[in-house]
């Protein structure tokens, strides 16, 4: 029951800061120890399943798969993100320095923790990092793309979405803003366009399923190089929830709130100057240090707990 609970508890995270854009449900999974169970069940669901139901029988698949893991991951995330949407979309608002310092902490110490299982650091461990940082750095600098909307552009940007959400960092809603269709999928959402919706989710599928199988190869093969590299990825796209910018460039969503495309990252008493608002540097730096704190409690846990799974397997 314990374990169940711990899911459910991490799927709700998972959903509270993929609203966020900038923050990846991915990060959460990661630090909480459940990454790699994650992906090497979702990298099952290929049309090898159907062999294997043959085989093993309804049971047996549902075990196969870790089914019930995932159902209760999923099921908590999609709940938390219905629950708590309007919720975090009034804090980025009104608060939106407390909001975004407290998921760099947040990412920050996730780096942090996930470097810390990179085992002898050498030169090739640093190029990977290097590479994941650079990576990171172009995503968030990188300027709005303008593709035309069409079920196969919606295709793609379910593909490209999914495997942001998947990977420690930036988040999928922030991919679907680089590509130009965060509008068109959220008109899509509120006007239930079936087919549109569809084409989405197909690519949000095979994307998925096709990511997480690289990934658990990559883990599998280059456990250390994967880890760097997502090292460097996780810092590099902290630049986005940098507390202090000013919006340069903005979309409109239907409902008339502003979405923005382009920021310019600022230093707190230039934020200030521009602005004309108040940092908030003493709130920005507790909230900061509440992200880092939930992270070594997070990874606390995690490590209890597989330290428990090992003395039982070992029994």
């Amino acid at each position: 029951m314990k374990a169940q609970l711990r899911i459910v508890a991490i799927g709700v995270l998972m959903g509270i800061v993929e609203i966020v854009p900038g923050v990846s449900g991915g990060t959460v999974a990661f630090i909480s120890g459940i990454y790699e169970r994650l992906i090497n069940g979702l990298k099952r669901f290929t049309p090898r399943l159907l062999v294997e139901l043959k085989h093993r029988g309804f049971k047996g698949v549902w075990s196969w798969l870790d089914a019930t893991f995932l159902l209760m991951l999923f099921g908590s995330m999609g709940l938390s993100v219905f629950v708590f949407a309007n919720a975090v979309s009034y804090l980025l608002v009104n608060e939106p320095i407390g909001v975004r310092a407290f998921f760099f902490g947040l990412v920050l110490a996730s780096g942090w923790v996930i470097g810390r299982q990179i085992e002898k650091p050498d030169f090739e461990i640093g190029i990977a990092f290097s590479a994941g940082l650079a990576i990171g750095l172009f995503l968030v600098k990188l300027a709005p793309l303008e593709l035309e909307p069409s079920l196969f552009t919606l295709f793609l940007g379910g593909m490209f979405a999914v495997c942001a959400w998947i990977l420690p960092g930036i988040s999928g809603s922030f991919i679907l803003l680089i590509l130009g269709l965060y509008s068109v999928v959220l008109e899509a959402i509120t006007t239930f366009d079936i087919l549109s919706i569809v084409c989405l989710a197909c690519g949000c599928v095979l994307g998925l399923v096709s990511f997480a199988r690289i990934l658990s190869h990559l883990f599998a093969r280059f456990r250390r190089l994967t880890l760097s590299v997502l090292t460097g990825f996780m810092l590099g796209s902290l630049l986005k929830l940098w507390p202090w910018s000013q919006t340069m460039s903005y979309q409109l969503n239907a409902d008339g709130s502003a979405i923005p495309l382009v920021e310019e990252r600022l230093l707190p008493l230039n934020f200030e100057m521009t602005t004309g608002q108040d940092a908030d540097i003493v709130m920005a730096a507790l909230a900061a240090l509440s992200g880092c704190i939930l992270v070594i409690l997070l990874e606390s846990l995690a490590r209890r707990s597989r330290k428990k799974y090992s003395i039982l397997n070992a029994e």
